[in-house]
């Protein structure tokens, strides 16, 4: 291991260590009567989506970047009996499960795992004609739920191998979110688990935590830098959670000195902060082309005597990144080099979502070649991996990725 705890002050730094997760069963549990429900617009095929993911994961690795992996760190965390047993007893509480003989058969189910196995199960969601097949010599078993069309006692979770959002590493510490959606909340249980047993994560300062009331999730969060945090005021990352956020992080000793509330469109296609704009180098950024135009940012500052003051500011994206970056230019790359068409089609398959490794160096999809062409000849340096079925779930390399290690820019 490279290095232990958190450390992510910009978003550009030489990347060390990042978190994902390869896609698993759960895409196999997707249904089209269902997509809605689990947030998702098409269902990937799952051996092709794991091959881009390890080819994503080795290029990662090729830059030098430790790879780590969500499954392995949750099971890493359940370090005795004790712990096993907290865990499983919450996701069977989290997981919506009223009926005790159900819940019953779901910890019949699981519990003679390993581990390992019983996360990646707790992932891929639960099928009624699993219980049955575990559930022995009794006829109710067999029975339970036949009258209700519905075919998972518990659901899959298959937006995981989008890591930026569960929870974020914010300078030495992390957000552990609770997010939009009822579906995508159960994702955060594993952080929980990792931020509290986990031997090399267990100490970090806790930012923000899953059991606020209002939503936060890692999408609209950039680090700017090690001065300078970001947040997307959207449509799943509430007001309330931003002021929330603000104070910890402001608040702490030698941590970050104001925080930039973005204020932009409640939608699907501008999601979270990171489907807006992305940093690239220190002075470069991929944006939508929408939001060239202007942007309103709520700027949190503590006073001298730590009292939270905002001011509100509206103007060009690019004049708000050179004042507070202090940058003499900044230099906007449109998605789509700005074309009605061309902007429309790789803003879906994430064309402006990019991972920066190194300032100047990021991760992109080959398919969004237009934008990729304007990357270059911005004098970024590009690793294209292949996305046709990852980009299914309508995320790029910098939503499946959340650096735990970067150096500072």
């Amino acid at each position: 291991m490279l290095e232990t705890g958190i450390h992510n002050t910009s978003e550009i730094g030489r990347l060390r260590k990042v978190l994902l997760h390869r896609p698993g069963r759960e895409l196999e549990n997707l249904m089209p009567d269902y997509l809605e429900r689990l947030l998702f617009d098409d269902i990937p095929y799952l051996k092709e989506a794991q091959r881009e993911h390890d080819a994503f994961a080795d290029c990662l690795r090729s830059q030098g970047v430790e790879v780590v992996y969500l499954t392995d760190l949750v099971a890493e965390s359940l370090t005795d009996r004790q712990v096993r047993e907290a865990f499983l007893e919450q996701f069977l509480e989290e997981s919506g499960v009223t009926d005790p003989r159900t819940r019953e058969l779901l910890r019949e189910y699981l519990e003679p795992m390993t581990d390992k196995e019983m996360v990646a199960a707790m992932m891929a969601g639960v099928r009624k004609s699993q219980l049955r097949q575990s559930g022995g010599g009794r006829l109710g078993d067999y029975l339970s739920g036949l009258e209700e069309d519905y075919p998972f006692a518990v659901d899959p979770m298959p937006n995981l191998y989008f890591t930026r959002d569960p929870f974020a590493a914010i300078g030495t510490g992390v957000s552990l979110h609770k997010m939009h959606t009822t579906t995508r909340n159960r994702e955060t249980l594993f952080g929980k688990f990792i931020f509290e047993y986990h031997p090399a994560y267990r100490n970090v300062p806790r930012w923000y935590d899953r059991g606020e009331r209002s939503s936060l999730e890692g999408g609209d969060i950039l680090v700017l830098s090690p001065e300078v945090l970001a947040v997307g005021i959207s449509q799943r990352t509430r007001e309330d959670s931003i002021d929330t956020l603000a104070e910890a992080v402001l608040s702490y000793p030698g941590s970050f000195q104001k925080v930039l509330a973005f204020n932009i469109p409640k939608t699907r296609s501008f999601m979270h902060l990171d489907t807006v704009f992305t940093m690239v180098d220190r002075d470069k950024f991929t944006v939508h082309p929408n939001i060239l135009s202007s942007i309103t940012v709520f700027v949190m500052e503590l006073d001298e005597n730590r009292t939270m003051k905002i001011r509100q500011e509206e103007g060009r994206l690019e004049d708000i990144l050179k004042e507070h970056l202090h940058l003499d230019k900044v230099t906007l790359i449109p998605c789509g080099e700005g074309s009605e068409i061309d902007a429309a089609r790789e803003q879906w398959s994430d064309g402006s979502n990019t991972l920066a490794i190194a300032p100047g160096e990021v991760v992109v999809y080959s398919r969004n070649y237009v934008t990729n062409r304007s990357l270059e000849e911005a004098g970024v340096r590009i690793h294209t991996i292949p996305s046709a079925e990852l980009s299914r779930g309508r995320g790029g390399p910098r939503c499946m990725s959340m650096p735990l290690w970067r150096e500072d820019p």
